[in-house]
């Protein structure tokens, strides 16, 4: 069975895209060889307030114990408690070029709109700990959309380059397409994705939600002037957006969701109570880890314990193949 390595940064709140795009397929396909992390030392790049840095880690590490991922089943672990990340991140560095890292899009992107402001260097170089958060596991599959193909293609040129000099000491991993999640769109914006970054949160709904406060948001979501429900995603995205999230919270596809109805305001009240249900037993279980933080430390610890395991082996071959003196 191939080792797979999927990760998320704990930035912001966990919304119903997440879930349902990402999340839920994570659960549907753990198992022994399965590690899933919170990746809180390249969100450092931003500057993030501490308090909300680690608000924001513990509440992401039990939004992924609620909605399901087992850590007796697969390894669930903060980034930063694993030192292996930095210590090998350093070495992908020595491996990567100035030029490879400056071409890379988010970096020109993102600096492009600093305006000549202040660039953290780490911007520059978190490519290179994000390659070597992915050969630390030995990580055969990598499941990631399209906008990180550029990151996947250079970590499998660092890890060759490497082992190229050296000697044979990584996986090269492979960038695979995602398992197929549902199709979350904006409510309000229903031509983008919902997403942390859109400019207004009326528009997304947040896993840990207040049920009233998502009924509302359902109730205002945009539709169209002509009445007629059907799943048309070109012709009609915001219908269409209701239909993909109703079917993917009840199993139904959304041509079979969109059976029996000739108006939108029963279609959206349906959708709201349906996804109100189906995240009912998520914030029943996070309420009950939150109690109890404890139960969620020794979670991490056991998590932190496997991937360290794993993550040790692979940086003492990486540092006897470079020539470094055993500890």
């Amino acid at each position: 069975m191939p080792r797979v390595l999927s990760c998320i940064q704990p930035t912001g709140e966990v919304h119903l895209g997440n879930l349902l795009g990402a999340l839920v397929n994570w659960v549907k396909g753990q198992h022994e060889n399965s590690f899933h992390g919170i990746v809180d030392l390249h969100a450092l790049s931003i500057h993030p307030d501490p308090a909300e840095l680690r608000t924001n880690t513990v509440n992401l590490a039990m939004v992924l114990y609620a909605v399901g991922l087992d850590p007796d089943r697969c390894t669930v672990f903060v980034q930063s408690h694993v030192p292996e990340h930095p210590q090998l991140g350093w070495v992908m560095e020595c491996m990567a070029s100035y030029g490879e890292l400056s071409r890379m899009t988010q970096f020109k992107d993102k600096s492009s709109k600093a305006g000549g402001g202040f660039v953290s260097a780490g911007l520059l170089t978190y490519p290179a700990l994000q390659a070597a958060d992915i050969v630390l596991y030995d990580a055969d599959e990598v499941p990631v959309g399209e906008d990180q193909r550029q990151h996947i293609e250079l970590t499998r040129d660092l890890a060759i380059r490497f082992n190229t000099k050296y000697g044979d000491t990584f996986v090269v991993p492979r960038m695979v397409a995602p398992a197929a999640g549902a199709r979350v769109m904006d409510l309000l914006e229903p031509a983008r994705k919902m997403s942390k970054s859109n400019d207004s949160p009326q528009g997304i709904v947040y896993v840990l939600e207040d049920p009233a406060s998502i009924v509302k948001k359902f109730k205002r979501a945009v539709t169209d002037s002509d009445a007629e429900v059907r799943y048309d995603p070109a012709a009609k995205p915001g219908v269409s957006n209701l239909l993909e999230i109703l079917a993917a919270v009840t199993g139904r596809t959304p041509q079979e969701a969109a059976a029996g109805y000739t108006q939108y305001g029963p279609l959206k009240a349906d959708t709201a109570e349906a996804v109100v249900e189906y995240l009912r037993p998520v914030q029943a279980r996070y309420a009950e880890l939150a109690a109890d933080p404890g139960e969620v430390a020794r979670l991490l610890r056991i998590g932190s314990g496997k991937a360290r395991a794993v993550a040790s082996a692979t940086l003492d071959r990486a540092y006897r193949a470079l020539g470094l003196l055993p500890g």
